[in-house]
């Protein structure tokens, strides 16, 4: 198993000039990739193109753009694109999102989101093998083909939280990706669904990469705080909350440290200095986490992203990984 430490920008830039420091960081202090969210003020691809143009060429992933913004063909250029501006592998991982976003962009939820997953993503990994398509979906359809362009692969991410997207993921994508999962959980419970997709579609587990909200400790921060504040979006979502209870952290509705105060407790939040991050990240790999991208936007909302670097540097000093 690879043993990989990534970098989440942690927060959404206007410029590319903005996001050029991570990715300096990223180039010169060994760290695995540089991974961006769905974006939704700037669109997340064309800052890695832009940053590719301003010479930081290095691997570039995004955990996850949601399906119901684009089109699968629209997708697989995308994330095409970036390969081949980089000149490094590129990870695209995808997810349906939660039910309400996708009623908002869609007018109605997906009955299935397990089959709309299914359906995109052997659309996109269609698309970007060449030849011609022809996929007649209940969701995701396409006639056709992608011009062929010689660029490095794109690994195609499916966004992992519970057992059932957990088996899709063992079935169709290189890459399962997950958010706010204890190592615990990922060991006990996802990584048996993985196996378990993978063995019934004959095909290798996909690699596991987790994001991990990261705070390292100074003097007169607030950590659980600011991790809570740098995750509250992802607490209110239906499907967040149900996996957290399911991994053993207790979820209330407005109580945002409370449950900042459980992952910490169970290994899912990261706080502290560079050897008990450290032995963090190294728990993750043990249950079988291929690579742990270190989410700072917590500290990035309260102290700055210059705090979020020089967390960074002292990180990675500190720790072989």
């Amino acid at each position: 198993m690879s043993r990989h430490v990534s970098v989440l920008l942690p927060f959404v830039p206007v410029r590319a000039e903005q996001a050029a420091p991570f990715g300096a960081f990223v180039q010169w202090r060994g760290a695995h990739a540089l991974w961006q969210g769905q974006g939704s003020s700037v669109e997340q691809h064309q800052i890695f193109t832009q940053l590719s143009g301003m010479g930081m060429r290095m691997p570039f992933g995004i955990g996850v753009s949601l399906m119901p913004l684009r089109h699968p063909l629209l997708a697989a250029l995308e994330a095409r694109t970036v390969a081949a501006s980089s000149g490094h592998p590129v990870v695209a991982g995808f997810g349906p999102g939660a039910r309400s976003f996708q009623a908002a962009a869609l007018g109605e939820p997906y009955a299935s989101p397990l089959t709309a997953s299914r359906e995109y993503l052997t659309l996109v990994r269609a698309l970007l093998r060449g030849g011609e398509v022809d996929q007649r979906g209940t969701y995701f359809s396409y006639a056709g083909t992608l011009p062929q362009l010689p660029a490095p692969d794109v690994e195609i991410g499916l966004g992992v939280l519970r057992p059932g997207m957990a088996r899709l993921a063992g079935e169709t994508a290189d890459v399962a990706i997950t958010w706010l999962t204890p190592p615990g959980y990922v060991r006990d419970v996802l990584m048996p669904a993985l196996r378990e997709g993978a063995e019934a579609a004959g095909r290798p587990v996909p690699r596991v990469v987790t994001f991990v909200p990261t705070a390292a400790a100074a003097d007169g921060r607030d950590l659980v705080s600011a991790l809570a504040q740098g995750s509250s979006g992802h607490f209110q979502g239906p499907h967040y909350r149900d996996m957290l209870q399911r991994a053993g952290v207790r979820v209330r509705d407005a109580d945002h440290d409370g449950i900042a105060r459980g992952l910490l407790r169970t290994g899912g939040m990261l706080a502290g200095d560079a050897d008990e991050i450290g032995a963090g990240v190294a728990a993750y790999h043990e249950a079988g986490v291929d690579e742990v991208v270190l989410n700072c936007a917590g500290v990035a909302l309260r102290w700055g992203p210059r705090a979020v670097l020089t967390d960074l540097d002292l990180l990675f000093r500190g720790n072989a990984w």
